[in-house]
């Protein structure tokens, strides 16, 4: 089993940017799971964002968000990153990451098995 820690949300200027961490703690590696990040803003379902395969070798994007946002990892920490520019007010939302057992490049939170409790963000004048 795997527990995660979002961080890094804050208040930002439209086209901004924003480093949110993953902290997976646990016996395991997050090397073992396949990473995903979401968001959920008031009054809308979650979404997906980004993912990642286990080695970190493959991402995949929602298209709201590619050449705006990248996915990385720092297997030493144990540390997942979502690295957010050009942010814009629709961008604001609480942002989760999750871990998934098998497979990778899942788009639908169903797919995911573990959850963090989410970092809000907010993109404002």
């Amino acid at each position: 089993q795997v527990q995660l820690v979002e961080s890094g949300g804050g208040l930002v200027q439209p086209g901004g940017s924003l480093r949110l961490s993953c902290a997976a703690s646990g016996r395991t590696n997050i090397n073992n799971y396949a990473m995903g990040w979401f968001r959920q803003a008031p009054g809308k379902e979650r979404e997906f964002v980004g993912g990642g395969s286990r080695n970190g070798g493959g991402t995949n994007y929602a298209d709201s968000v590619k050449g705006r946002f990248t996915i990385s990892r720092d297997n030493a920490k144990n540390t997942m990153y979502l690295q957010m520019n050009s942010l814009k007010p629709e961008d604001a939302a609480v942002y989760y990451c999750a871990a998934a057992l098998y497979g990778w490049g899942y788009v639908r939170p169903q797919d995911y098995d573990y959850w963090g409790q989410g970092t809000q963000v907010t993109v404002s004048a």
